[in-house]
């Protein structure tokens, strides 16, 4: 597809082929825009529509109808942890022409995780099952996914999904590369096989925080990771496609008993995490129900608390420190070097006028990065991922600067901290979590 034009801000609120409004712009990339919309015939099922610039030209209209009828075939595919499809076609704006596709709307997906910590050995084996078996359905129907990587693992009413409005037949080129990539793939295309190699490179990512290395002669794994989940990155990175395990040997070898033990404990300790009064209205408590929120989304929903809950606001009234979060399995530490963690002692929220909270369609997402000293006040605030929307980024950024805490505690004293906060501005409500990153 061609370089896509840019789409002026004026465009939100047209409505493509009379049945899918262009609300929130959700994401974009070099090739496409992603917008908020709504199910066609359904006023309140949220969904997303991708916009992907059609192309000139005899060759480039055959590749839009091979596009069309991959998109048809996968609309057709059921699996409860793959993306549907609703819709798809052709629509004009202007001057220019797009291919549009209506799928499912994902609250989030784990790349929006990684940049504040890394998953746990237990919590990356959870991901990996539902991952594998839906990888396990398409590569039955002979299909071929394509495109694993944390973009693409996504979580939609609590239910971990992939993607699926990129998959195609083996052998047919992708454009771009990306690090998950397979060494084969730029001259023999897609395959079952690159798809393994492309879940390996994915489950490095997850576990060590950093994009694997675009490397001919394989990714060398580092030493914190653990088993199983090594071996099986091991035999998944092999570069001879042809020694690469396959989705059952994954999930053979996810049925040994090592494996299911680490479910269950996991299971247990979301278990612990989610307590019946799921919309907690403590600060202390907030960093804990980020990681329970984050575990039973990507890890599979505990038998508790429904779906409209997932998101709490802060109480502006001060606590005790929080409970410590789940340190990633690759930071060990002896316990007179474990530090008591920091809390929030007073929380800002954006100031934004009445009307423009009125003009929120579904929810804004603004995240900040703070740097605070070992008196509790912030020293350096900065916007990590700013939203769709300069002025609400702005006004979150200002927010954040005016945060105070109560510092971390090592060995006794007083310490700097980093923190995560995470706006969600909604048309009805402001709310935030913080997240503590350091120490």
């Amino acid at each position: 597809m061609s370089a896509l034009p840019q789409l002026r801000s004026r465009w939100e609120g047209r409505i493509v082929e009379g049945k899918f409004p262009l609300k929130q712009q959700l994401g974009n990339s070099e090739h496409s825009k992603v917008f908020l919309t709504q199910a066609a015939g359904a006023t309140s099922q949220k969904a997303a529509i991708k916009l992907i610039p059609a192309e000139s030209g005899e060759q480039q209209g055959a590749r839009e109808e091979v596009q069309l009828l991959r998109w048809q075939q996968a609309a057709g595919l059921s699996h409860s942890h793959l993306l549907r499809l609703f819709d798809f076609g052709r629509c004009q704006f202007d001057d220019d022409r797009f291919l549009y596709v209506v799928m499912e709307y994902a609250e989030e997906n784990l790349a929006e995780i990684l940049p504040l910590r890394a998953l746990s050995h237990e919590e990356a084996l959870q991901m990996l099952r539902p991952t594998v078996e839906a990888l396990a359905y398409l590569h039955r129907a002979g299909w071929v996914h394509a495109h694993i990587r944390p973009s693409n693992i996504l979580a939609v009413d609590n239910t971990l999904k992939i993607s699926a409005d990129g998959i195609g037949k083996a052998g047919e080129r992708v454009t771009g590369r990306s690090a998950y990539d397979a060494p084969e793939v730029a001259n023999s295309g897609t395959s079952s096989a690159a798809d393994i190699w492309s879940l390996g490179a994915t489950l490095v990512a997850v576990l060590t925080q950093h994009e694997p290395a675009p490397d001919p002669q394989g990714i060398t794994l580092p030493q914190t990771v653990p088993h199983p989940l090594r071996e099986i990155a091991e035999h998944c990175l092999q570069v001879d496609p042809q020694l690469r395990w396959t989705v059952n040997d994954i999930l053979r070898r996810l049925d040994q008993p090592e494996s299911r033990a680490a479910d269950r404990q996991t299971t247990k300790q979301a278990n612990e995490l989610v307590r019946p009064r799921w919309v907690a209205g403590t600060i202390a408590a907030a960093a804990l129900i980020v990681i329970a929120l984050l575990t039973w989304r990507f890890m599979g929903p505990p038998a508790s608390p429904p779906a409209s809950e997932a998101h709490s606001a802060v109480s502006p009234k001060p606590q005790p420190p929080a409970a410590q979060s789940p340190v990633p399995f690759s930071q060990k530490e002896s316990p007179a070097q474990t530090p008591v963690h920091g809390s929030v002692q007073r929380q800002v929220l954006p100031e934004i006028s009445h009307s423009a909270q009125h003009t929120i369609q579904g929810t804004i997402r603004i995240t900040a990065s703070v740097s605070v000293d070992d008196s509790g006040s912030v020293t350096v605030a900065k916007l990590t991922s700013a939203g769709p929307s300069r002025y609400f980024a702005e006004r979150a950024l200002e927010a954040a600067r005016g945060w105070k805490f109560n510092p971390p505690q090592i060995d006794g004293k007083a310490s700097a901290s980093e923190w995560s906060l995470h706006f969600q501005l909604r048309r009805s409500s402001l709310q935030v979590s913080p997240v503590e990153i350091r120490p």
